[in-house]
């Protein structure tokens, strides 16, 4: 029983086809990874503009309190907006009285009667927004309307164009991880086909013969995730003070990115780490046990 060499002994003496199974797993993992977090942040800002009034509606003078209502109960009736604020000319004071507070000229110039009414609308989904529109503009008493469908569209666009770029080159990346483990447990098999044999003669079981080369995939797997990960988390690093001038405004970003400092993160962030590893460990076996169930009959 002693003839099989270990798992350790299979990558030693094939370095160069274990560095080539080490380095594309490495690469499935790093631009998987990169894309991931890329994902997770784009939909934490497009939840960050979501959850804001998406629909400002701004009253005529003449407009009353029963218009803006009447318009609350049309909204609330195509049970596509998920929150409503009426904002009165006092309410609308004051909020210029804080955004300008440090400048008394403009707070002297500026009264409540000078300044509309408005109700902000926040829609269900983004893409109600065009549908709602029409409905505001056909309203009593309305003036004006602004919304930030333009701003929500690219978010969507992009959230969409990096899911299904970021989810196409995984796949292609992990099918390629695939063949390239299937290719290099393959010419093990080959190599020890006489051990194989003797083996198989001694009274060896199929899962001793076979456990080698499927722990050899997932040392491949595991050991390129690894490495993906150490070079993902440093990224996360040096562009966490770009992140923040960006994007600090959302409280989301602040938590991932805000107490970020690069010892605590390595020492820390150990279920990112381990979800790679244990992703990777699970696809290169998956590749030896492909290649042994095709290579290695029983």
């Amino acid at each position: 029983m002693k003839l099989m060499p270990s798992t350790w002994t299979h990558v030693r003496r094939s370095p160069y086809q274990a560095l080539a199974a080490i380095l594309t797993m490495f690469l499935t993992f790093l631009l998987g990874g990169v894309f991931f977090l890329a994902t997770i942040s784009s939909v934490l800002v497009l939840q960050f503009f979501e959850s804001k009034p998406q629909i400002t509606v701004f009253f005529t003078d003449k407009a009353t309190m029963d218009d803006a209502k009447t318009l609350e109960n049309t909204l609330n009736a195509t049970d596509k907006v998920s929150s409503m604020k009426y904002v009165s000319k006092d309410d609308a004071l004051k909020i210029y009285q804080q955004q300008n507070k440090s400048d008394p000229l403009l707070l002297e110039m500026v009264t409540a009667d000078i300044l509309p009414a408005s109700l902000e609308v926040s829609a269900k989904d983004p893409t109600y927004l065009s549908e709602l529109d029409p409905v505001i503009q056909k309203a009593q008493g309305v003036e004006e309307v602004v919304f930030q469908k333009d701003v929500v569209d690219t978010l969507l666009s992009w959230t969409n164009a990096i899911r299904l770029v970021g989810g196409s080159l995984a796949i292609l990346l992990a099918i390629d991880s695939l063949l390239i483990i299937m290719t290099v447990i393959s010419m093990k098999i080959a190599l020890k086909r006489e051990e194989i044999e003797i083996l198989k003669l001694v009274g060896a079981s199929p899962w001793y013969i076979r456990m080698p080369f499927i722990m050899e995939g997932g040392f491949y797997g595991s050991m390129g995730a690894f490495m993906a990960w150490i070079i993902i988390t440093g990224l996360v690093i040096w562009l966490r003070p770009m992140a923040l001038s960006f994007l600090g405004m959302i409280p989301a970003i602040q938590v991932v990115f805000g107490s970020i400092t690069a010892a605590p993160f390595l020492l820390t962030n150990t279920g990112f780490m381990g979800a790679m590893v244990i992703v990777g460990f699970l696809l290169g076996s998956v590749g030896s046990l492909v290649a042994l169930g095709r290579y290695l009959k029983f």
